[in-house]
């Protein structure tokens, strides 16, 4: 088969799948459904990955097929196209990889559901979507991804529609963005604005032309590259849930612990790293909204991190995590290593999607328990979870020693990114300084919260054992204490208040296949690929996929960081590590001695700095208020109440006091018609008069 013909498989074989699992999936059965859309995913999988390996070593060129038209209208030209190049052949090995996994991981965790078809044509649809974003070859169709990512992310989100805080979740997320989406719509409406068009291969080389282009409005001057990238920007904050458009990413943790992994390794918070590195062109000449990139990716890295320190959920846990390693790919997109933020994205991608598919084997083995205060000790009844989970934190944590240059996956991408950081600093100081100094300090944070998370589920003293009343043999807080996120049962029904009458369990080998796969992936996928994405070879790897400006060096300058600076991340890891090995196995109970206190800094960290309580207080409150005031007032009392009520009403009124003159007595008709003489010559006397 030609490249053509095997990406051209590798995007409409999810399609397919989903359609005939959605439309057909009751007619011809669950295994068949599970079977055909599983099968679909594994052929795409291995045909990316031939892609992907005659893109790096067979000297592959870049290529675009276009398919259908899709849009014409006068310059407004799009058509349906499949672009292959550096970025797109990383992001197909991506996103198949990880959801062929999930596919096979889910036959496992969904067994007892009664709704498999529609759960498997969901992911085929959500992979799909994903696909034809990153195989676009102009903003339409890119539009076109980024909404159907959306989509599915709410279908799966609130998969288990019957529970209330699932489809809350699945609306917060729908909403949240949506505000996005906004900017990233005017975004696409400035481009083809400014260059009448909306086909990348048309507008990247005429931004230098634009580049020094813009407008005076309200008395400023808007820099029009600028504006443009800062809009789409926006888009990407709603999508990769970056700092203040972030609040539903936690939430989303209400849908299966499979659609987890797929939002959070490959598919929907991917993208938005992805559409900027993609439209490197343009960002390169828009230096402003780099800087906001920077810090809005160095403060989402502090932030999460810092969430993640008090989080009981051992998926929620995992979630900030995501949007922590999101802001490290965003601020080295920021601060222009591109390169560097693509390769975290392929590396995050194994080993997020290793930790999440974990914590569903965790989950699976407890009973559908998800507090961490409830485990302990479970490395005895789950060994090869456990030792595939402490592979995964290794992996994030970077665990690696700079002097041999070997290490888990993390070790190699996030290093790159921090070391890119510094030498942006010191050619440009200011917030690229402070992008360095945040992800040194986060880097120790997520080495605490991550093997916090390890020691809390697989060590220490068992919490799950029955004493035969109902309650756990050795809690370190009361029953009133612990707030529970339990997911439910894959059938729809909770398993609360029945306490865990069995040991925990391994879980079957269909879910441990996947994990067994995903951690080769967050051991070797740095070491592998180090070269060719942010090596000696990178710029024949990407062969102008990203494109650097001329004063762009910042890769290069990051080999040549000082010593102490391939050191520190090491350092402030092992820093994390011995914390959370003080308090929660050497001390152990210490962390919940501390949370049981409550204290304020334990408490805002709890309430993730209490942003669903602004966000509720002012923009929830202030949409229902003028809800109820344009609904109420407006519409009800207003328009229907003087329109059709009103008219409907006083016809009525009138209609009911005329009926009341048909008496049908001839002397009444007489009496009205004698008033009637009576009127018309008195009106007559007077205009005589």
């Amino acid at each position: 088969m030609t490249p053509q013909s095997l990406i051209t498989t590798v995007v409409f074989a999810p399609l397919i799948g989903a359609i005939v699992a959605g439309l057909f999936g009751r007619r011809i059965g669950n295994m068949a459904s599970q079977t055909l859309t599983t099968g679909l995913l594994i052929l795409a999988a291995v045909l990316s990955w031939t892609i992907f390996a005659q893109w790096t070593w067979g000297g592959l060129e870049p290529f675009t097929i276009q398919l259908l038209p899709f849009i014409n209208i006068g310059d407004f030209q799009s058509n349906w196209s499949i672009r292959l190049d550096g970025l797109s052949a990383v992001m197909l090995v991506v996103v198949t990889s990880v959801s062929c996994l999930v596919h096979v991981y889910s036959w496992g965790y969904m067994a007892e559901d009664d709704s498999k078809p529609r759960f498997f044509a969901y992911l085929s649809l959500f992979t799909f979507a994903m696909l034809a974003l990153v195989t676009a070859a102009d903003f339409m169709q890119l539009f076109f991804g980024w909404e159907g990512v959306g989509l599915a992310s709410y279908l799966l989100i609130g998969f288990w529609f019957k529970k209330p805080s699932a489809n809350a979740a699945s609306i917060k997320a729908f909403v949240v963005n949506r505000v996005g989406d906004f900017g990233f719509a005017l975004g696409i409406m400035t481009v083809f604005w400014m260059f009448g068009t909306i086909q990348f291969a048309e507008i990247f080389p005429k931004v230098p032309e634009f580049a020094n282009q813009g407008w005076w409005f309200a008395g400023t001057y808007w820099h029009a590259v600028d504006l443009a990238c800062g809009l789409l920007f926006i888009g990407a904050m709603g999508k990769s849930a970056q700092f203040f458009l972030h609040t539903w990413l936690p939430d989303a943790m209400e849908g299966p612990t499979p659609v987890s992994a797929l939002i959070h390794a490959a598919t929907m918070v991917t993208a938005g790293v992805y559409m900027v590195c993609l439209l490197s062109p343009m960002f390169e000449y828009a230096p402003y909204t780099k800087q906001v990139v920077t810090l809005i990716g160095a403060i989402t890295a502090l932030f999460a991190a810092t969430v993640g320190l008090a989080q009981n959920d051992i998926k929620r846990v995992i979630a900030y995590s995501t949007c922590s390693q999101l802001g490290y790919m965003f601020f080295a997109a920021g601060v222009g290593a591109y390169q560097a933020a693509m390769f975290h994205l392929f590396t995050h991608a194994f080993f997020k999607a290793l930790l999440f598919l974990g914590a569903g084997s965790v989950i699976h083995g407890m009973h559908h328990e998800q507090d961490m205060r409830k485990m302990g000790g479970l490395w005895k009844y789950l060994p090869i979870t456990y030792v595939v989970m402490t592979i995964g934190t290794l992996a994030i944590t970077g665990f690696g020693i700079p002097s041999l240059h070997l290490g888990f996956a993390g070790f190699y991408s996030k290093d790159t990114i921090i070391e890119s950081a510094f030498a942006a600093g010191q050619q440009f100081g200011g917030v690229a300084y402070f992008a360095f100094v945040v992800s040194l300090f986060a880097a120790g944070l997520t080495a605490f919260y991550s093997w916090r998370l390890a020691f809390m589920t697989f060590h220490g003293t068992p919490k799950w054992a029955d004493d035969g009343h109902g309650h756990a043999a050795d809690d370190h807080a009361s029953s009133a204490q612990i707030e529970t996120h339990d997911e439910p049962l894959p059938n729809g029904h909770d398993d609360h208040g029945h306490g865990h009458d069995h040991k925990p369990h391994e879980s079957p080998w269909i879910m441990l296949v996947p994990l067994i796969l995903l951690a080769f992936g967050a051991v070797a996928a740095g070491y592998v690929f180090v070269d060719h994405f942010v090596g000696e070879g990178w710029k024949e790897f990407w062969r102008g996929a990203i494109y650097n400006g001329a004063d762009n060096h910042i890769l290069e300058h990051a080999h040549h960081s000082p010593t102490w600076v391939k050191w520190a991340p090491l350092v402030v890891s092992a820093v994390g590590f011995g914390i959370a090995y003080y308090v929660y196995i050497m001390r152990e109970g210490l962390g919940a001695a501390l949370a049981a206190r409550k204290g304020p800094l334990w408490t805002f960290l709890y309430n993730k700095w209490f942003f669903d309580e602004l966000y509720e207080a002012t923009f929830v409150r202030a949409a229902k208020f003028l809800g109820d005031l344009f609904w109420k007032g407006g519409d009800q009392k207003i328009i229907d109440g003087l329109g059709p009520d009103g008219v409907s009403a006083l016809s009525y009124k009138l209609g009911r006091r005329a009926g009341r003159l048909q008496s049908g007595y001839v002397y009444h008709y007489a009496f009205v018609m004698l008033l009637g003489v009576a009127g018309l010559l008195s009106y007559a006397l007077w205009a005589w008069a």
